[in-house]
Order: C-alpha cells, then sequence, then structure tokens
C-alpha cells in the first residue's frame, strides 16, 4: 500500500501539467501575426521608437482627416465597421497605439496619457496632417482629450465614445482587467492565456454578447499574444491617470459624445459629464449598446459622426476654419 502512494501524489501533478499545457500560450511574433491582421492596406511605419501598425485609406485630397484611436487592449481592426463607410468621402488613418496591437510595447515602457498624446501628434507629424478630428474609444478617449487639451491647433473636432477620462466607478469589469491589475495573475498571463478569459472580456463589454463572432474573439486573442503586448497592459494600468475638470474645460473644439447605454466599464453618468465641461458638445446614447458602439453596431453609430460632420461644416464653412501650424519638411 505505501508504494502506491507515489503514484497517488503523481496523478493530481500531471493532471495540473496537463492542464497548464492546454492554456500555455508563448508570444507571437509580429511575423506570425502579419498574414493575418496586417493585410492590405496595412503599413509599418518607423515613427520615433515605435514601428507602427497603420492604414491610411480615402481621399488623399482631404484636408481634414478623420484619426481613429482605439482602446485598452483592441487594436485598429475595430474602426472597420467606421472605415468602410467613411473612406468613400473622407480619409481615415487608424494605427495599433503602443502597447496593444502588432505596434507592440513602448521601447520605454511610459504609457502615459501625455506621451500617448504626444505619439499621436508624432504619427501626424509623420503623415503630413496638420489638423484631424480625432475620435477615440474608451482609452482612446481619454487620448484624444489629451490631445485637445496639449495640443489645441491641430484638433479641429472631437468624437469621445465611451472615453476613459474622469475617474471611473465602474459596474462591471472585464475580467482580463481585473487579472492584469492582479501582480500575481498578471505575471502568470504573461505565460499562459485561456482563450476563455478573451472571450469573457469581450462579452463584458458588449452591450449584447449575440454580436460577438468567432473571428472577433479571434482577433482580440490572438493580437493579445503579440510580443510583449501581456507585459504590457499591468503598467498601463499602473499609471492610474484621469484628467482634471479645469483641463477638460479648456476644451474649445467641436464634440460629439457618444456612449452605450449598457456600458458597465464606464456609466453614461460620464458622458453627461463631458457634456457639462466642453462648451457646445452634444450627447448620443445608444441604450441597447456597451462599451464600444463603433464595433457593436457601426453603421448606427458612424451615422451619428456622419450628421456631426456634416452640421459642422454647414455652421463652420472653410472660411472661418482656424489656419493650422505649418509642420516643417
Amino acid at each position: 500500500m505505501r508504494k502506491r502512494w507515489p503514484l497517488l501524489l503523481l496523478l493530481p501533478l500531471g493532471i495540473l501539467a496537463l492542464g497548464v499545457a492546454s492554456v500555455w500560450e508563448p508570444d507571437r511574433s509580429v511575423a506570425e501575426l502579419a498574414p493575418r491582421w496586417a493585410q492590405a492596406p496595412s503599413q509599418f511605419l518607423r515613427i520615433g521608437a515605435h514601428t507602427v501598425h497603420l492604414r491610411d485609406e480615402g481621399p488623399r485630397e482631404d484636408s481634414l482627416p478623420i484619426v481613429l484611436l482605439h482602446g485598452t487592449s483592441a487594436s485598429l481592426h475595430t474602426w472597420d465597421g467606421w472605415t468602410a463607410e467613411l473612406t468613400p468621402s473622407r480619409r481615415v488613418i487608424r494605427f495599433d497605439l503602443p502597447g496593444f496591437g502588432l505596434t507592440g510595447p513602448a521601447p520605454d515602457d511610459d504609457y502615459r496619457l501625455v506621451t500617448y498624446a504626444a505619439f499621436v501628434v508624432a504619427v501626424m507629424d509623420s503623415l503630413r496632417v496638420n489638423r484631424a478630428i480625432i475620435a477615440g474609444n474608451s482609452l482612446g478617449g481619454a487620448i484624444a482629450v489629451r490631445v485637445a487639451v496639449q495640443h489645441p491647433t491641430r484638433v479641429a473636432a472631437l468624437v469621445l465614445e465611451d472615453a476613459a477620462t474622469y475617474p471611473i466607478a465602474s459596474v462591471s469589469v472585464p475580467l482580463g482587467f481585473r487579472l492584469a491589475r492582479n501582480p500575481f495573475a498578471a505575471r502568470l498571463l504573461q505565460n499562459i492565456l485561456p482563450r476563455s478569459i478573451v472571450q469573457s472580456s469581450v462579452e463584458n463589454v458588449y452591450g449584447d454578447p449575440s454580436r460577438i463572432t468567432e473571428e472577433l474573439v479571434d482577433r482580440y486573442y490572438e493580437l493579445t499574444l503579440r510580443e510583449g503586448n501581456r507585459a504590457s497592459l499591468p503598467k498601463r494600468f499602473a499609471t492610474n491617470e484621469s484628467s482634471d475638470t479645469l483641463a477638460v474645460r479648456s476644451i474649445t473644439a467641436p464634440t460629439l459624445i457618444l456612449w452605450g447605454g449598457r456600458d458597465g466599464l464606464i456609466p453614461p453618468s460620464n458622458a453627461k459629464r463631458f457634456e457639462r465641461d466642453i462648451a457646445g458638445s452634444r450627447i448620443v446614447e445608444f441604450p441597447e449598446l456597451g462599451h464600444m458602439p463603433h464595433e457593436e453596431d457601426p453603421i448606427r453609430s458612424v451615422r451619428e459622426v456622419q450628421r456631426f460632420l456634416a452640421d459642422l461644416k454647414v455652421a463652420s464653412g472653410a472660411s472661418t476654419d482656424p489656419q493650422p501650424p505649418k509642420i516643417p519638411r
């Protein structure tokens, strides 16, 4: 009987090893991921210390491009729906922010909003874009706000969608975000990543999870595995930044505020706060959508952007548009 004890002890260890092996996921290189996620018109541009995954589409004669900034753990692909609707008449620029997508981690591990804002302006400079309409979701919205505060002459208008600017009192937080904020779990997830964690996290931020496809989960899952991205996320969360009201109140750019009525991560009450702090801003709420209206229902949400831009053109006119700064060539 005594001789059986080692075997009995080995059995649960073997089961544990098999369980770990089933979710063991090493980092993947850009070369591995690019054939699926960097198809044309993707390009990679060297901007400062970053090699940026970027798409620049639509008519080049458009003097006021639209720059789209994604949220935490997303990528430029999240804007596919909006881009398809906008590019017949507008130039649309979108890229993976440092720490996410195929751009990957910041070499200096600096994920502060001030640094992200400088990065956005550097991308605009590289593309010879003097001024732009900047739209951002979640973290991308917070970055758009910071660009408007720090570089007001570069922003012609803002579209803030479920933007992460003020201190957040979340009703529900995705599992992946909760784990990334736990030091032990974050270290563990650098080597293992059950696909179920990613799927659960995406379902958490959607107002209607039935809209989620297998390809959508594949995208979030595979791009999370890009070399360095899993290590970057806890560093981004560690900044724990929010903007003060006075800074937001300094924004003078025409602003459209879009929000999902079922957003449990950044509740709709934050939309009202933006409306109070940004003079002349306009709110549109989508009662049945969650944290990502642009991805959940791209057609309906982009229609509001198109109306906003059409009204803006009528209201301002080309002759009253402030002159942009000149970028040295």
